[in-house]
């Protein structure tokens, strides 16, 4: 006999098992549909055990140039090994977490790949393709995540050419590494190898590191990447990777003609698509076109009426946040709320790689593309007080303003930790404040947040740290 349910989830990652919780709070009768951990990709192997290696990375930096600190460290040296266990504890934690609130929450977890027979009707099946459990619920939510795309000319075999799931659980340190693709998943782990010591080499389509990203933060982390060591090749393609003794040779095409390089590894980031395979949605009755399921972007409704969809399988960005934040408004809606509905253009993007990258809504050329007259105020932290006694002096916050209205079109930051200040402009945008109204907000000094209200100021030409010429 069939399992009932009010709301069924299928994926537990942060908009699957954040779905649930919220839809067991507001009184369904809950369960969610799992085939590994609990927590999905960005638990067990993304968003948290990756930014446990960058943190140990970055304490190994601090490390290296603690002479600079007046501290001296007589013997020290990267143990892989002891920075993948971490990772792996860290991110076995959070998992734990997750099945905490589960039970908190009165959920039932089903161990499984969940396959629908059709609209009304799921199949619990385990690694064989048996079926273990048969669930029905009222309504459904489609959360099953996405996974590393492939090139087609560069397949991914986990062992030569690898993906970051690999990439984080190594059983032992490339001497050189080629990473494909600059994302925010390339450039992340770029850090990370390259600050243990590996060669790093990294190729990227666009003209610009993290291309998605203001021209000039991409810029900006080039840069900065070229002095840690870096080779950089942008406006390049991989041709093909082809085996060499233990490890691979790798012919780059860029303007100048080809190349070929030489390395232990090669780390495939070229971004996700949907996990829609294998899943039933035909079955279902769920459309979906190039790795990504169609729904109504103010319901999250597919397709078929009682089944629903969120977080990455639904498409870019594919961001944990967002995912969140969906399955807040999916299941507030379906008990019939009326939830803030979200607004794309201004969720924030965070990349962690050191300098650390943070940003919201238009670039400067998206603004500009849109049709505004802008203003644009940059401050550098080669200029902030707490950037300099922090020995964290590189990057800048950028700011955008609307400058008929005043409205903040974009905010585009590069820098130490810089992910814990995008708030304030995801917030402000949200309340639709001014330029004027950041300069009046009264920012404690020293902090890097200052940089902030520092650009807004530039941006009107009231800046007194740059020795800037007022704006007329």
């Amino acid at each position: 006999m069939a399992k009932e349910f009010d709301v069924c989830v299928i994926g537990s990652g942060p908009g699957g098992y954040v779905a649930a919780i919220r839809a067991s709070q507001l009184g369904f009768k809950t369960g969610i549909v799992e085939k590994g951990n609990l927590g999905g990709v960005c638990l067990n192997i993304g968003c948290i055990p990756t930014k446990a290696l960058l943190r140990s990375a970055e304490v190994f930096e601090s490390i290296e140039h603690a002479s600079d600190y007046g501290v001296t460290v007589k013997e020290y040296s990267a143990d892989f090994e002891g920075m993948i266990k971490r990772s792996r504890k860290v991110a076995d934690k959070m998992s734990k977490g997750v099945q905490f609130l589960m039970k908190a929450n009165k959920v039932e977890v089903l161990k499984g790949k969940g396959v629908f027979k059709s609209a009304k009707e799921l199949s619990v099946q385990d690694n064989d393709g048996k079926e273990t459990e048969s669930v029905k619920a009222k309504h459904f939510i489609i959360a099953t995540g996405a996974r590393p795309r492939e090139l087609p000319n560069i397949k991914i075999d986990g062992e030569l050419v690898i993906s970051s799931e690999k990439a984080m659980q190594l059983e032992k340190q490339p001497d050189k590494l080629v990473v494909i693709g600059a994302g925010a998943i390339g450039v992340e782990f770029a850090y990370f190898y390259n600050t243990i010591g590996t060669e790093v080499i990294i190729v990227e389509l666009q003209d610009t590191l993290v291309p998605v990203e203001d021209a000039d933060i991409g810029k900006e982390l080039g840069k900065i990447y070229k002095k840690k060591g870096i080779n950089i090749y942008t406006g390049s393609t991989v041709e093909k990777v082809e085996k060499k003794g233990k490890g691979v040779k790798v012919t780059v095409k860029t303007s100048d003609g080809e190349e070929t390089v030489e390395a232990d590894k090669v780390l495939s980031a070229v971004g996700v698509t949907g996990n829609v395979e294998e899943i039933g949605l035909d079955e279902a009755g769920v459309d979906h076109e190039k790795g990504a399921i169609k729904v109504d972007k103010s319901t999250y409704q597919t397709s078929a009426d009682n089944i629903y969809a969120i977080g990455d399988v639904i498409g870019a960005p594919w961001l944990a946040h967002k995912a969140s934040h969906e399955a807040i408004v999916c299941v507030e809606k379906l008990a019939g709320q009326k939830p803030h509905p979200i607004n794309y253009n201004n969720i924030p993007g965070c990349t962690y790689c050191e300098p650390q990258i943070a940003s919201v809504g238009y670039t400067e050329q998206q603004a500009k593309d849109e049709g505004f007259d802008i203003k644009v105020g940059k401050f550098p932290f080669s200029a902030s007080g707490k950037a300099a006694g922090l020995g964290h002096e590189e990057g800048f916050v950028k700011v955008i303003f609307d400058a008929k209205y005043g409205e903040w079109l974009g905010c585009h930051m590069i820098g130490s930790h810089v992910t814990e200040l995008i708030a304030e402009a995801v917030v402000a945008r949200d309340l639709e404040t001014t330029g004027h109204e950041i300069i009046s907000a009264v920012h404690p000094h020293p902090t890097m947040s200052e940089a902030v209200m520092e650009a807004a100021a530039e941006a009107y030409g009231e800046g007194v740290h740059l020795g800037s010429k007022p704006k007329k």
